[in-house]
């Protein structure tokens, strides 16, 4: 136990201090708000030059306050810690941060990309930064619509509030940030796709199957199904393979049934036996 809450925390602090760098070395002094209370906190300090850091940690406190009386108690000691150590991180770099390229692209590219791989770390250790998340499930709460309908809103007030202070083209560039941040986040979370998931129904699934485990050496599952028209009990098999065995696999299943019914989706992470350990 004592073990996973040094990780855990461990990997907040780190996510955090990636994070940090991508907001005080990139997007701050560029004045791209990438959304979220970082990018508020940056449109307010360059109109008043109030400290970033500061900025997010009262916002946030404001926040936290108002979820609690709301919603409970919605996020976790770790999600305290980040938006804490966050705040601190990213008024402790904006004091050595220069501007390391002048090119606004590049700018919202890797701050993008560094801010998405720290979110990403946080949010894979179980941690968060409040900010954006909280409001978004507060405005949920009282509007209807999804958690992730109002995070988009928050975002782009967020980023609107932004050209109206920088001007259209910091807009743009934020948007670009924001863009890639996210993807980044999704990669880190869930991981690459790297494997393939295969529902196969066939009239022909025994033959299917045994070839699937004898040619690739994958497992393959049976599932029962049954045709919702016809009312027949159809037999659905499961296997997950590779990107590059997916070519064989449909090969299998032509070679038995060229009528067959194959799904083929995306898979980001698999653990288990024939791929990582859990």
């Amino acid at each position: 136990m004592a073990r996973r809450i040094i990780f855990g925390y461990g990997g907040v602090l780190a996510g955090v201090i990636i994070t940090a760098v991508g907001v005080s070395f990139f997007l701050i002094p560029a004045k791209i708000a990438a959304g979220g209370v970082s990018g508020l906190a940056t449109v307010v300090y360059h109109l008043t030059r109030f400290p970033v850091g500061v900025t997010m940690l009262v916002l946030n406190a404001i926040l936290f306050a108002i979820a609690w009386r709301v919603l409970g108690s919605v996020f976790g000691a770790k999600t305290l810690f980040g938006t804490v150590m966050l705040s601190l991180f990213v008024d402790l770099f904006s004091q050595f941060a220069v501007p390391i390229t002048g090119d606004l692209l590049l700018t919202s590219i890797y701050g993008g990309v560094i801010s998405g791989i720290g979110l990403g770390i946080a949010f894979r250790s179980g941690g968060s930064t409040g900010g954006t998340d909280l409001a978004a499930q507060l405005i949920a709460r009282f509007f209807p619509t999804t958690v992730g309908q109002a995070l988009l809103y928050v975002d782009g007030l967020v980023i609107v509030l932004a050209g109206l202070a920088f001007g259209l083209e910091a807009a743009l560039y934020a948007l670009i940030a924001v863009f890639i941040s996210t993807k980044v986040i999704d990669v880190v979370v869930e991981g690459q796709s790297y494997a393939k998931a295969v529902w196969i129904i066939s009239n022909h699934a025994e033959e299917v199957g045994q070839a699937i485990m004898e040619r690739l050496e994958r497992g393959v599952t049976s599932l029962s199904g049954k045709g919702y028209y016809t009312k027949e009990d159809k037999e659905v098999l499961l296997v997950i393979v590779s990107r590059v065995e997916i070519a064989e696999v449909k090969e299998i299943v032509r070679e038995f049934d060229e009528r067959a019914f194959v799904i083929i989706g995306d898979i980001h992470e698999v653990l288990g036996e024939g791929f990582r350990r859990l």
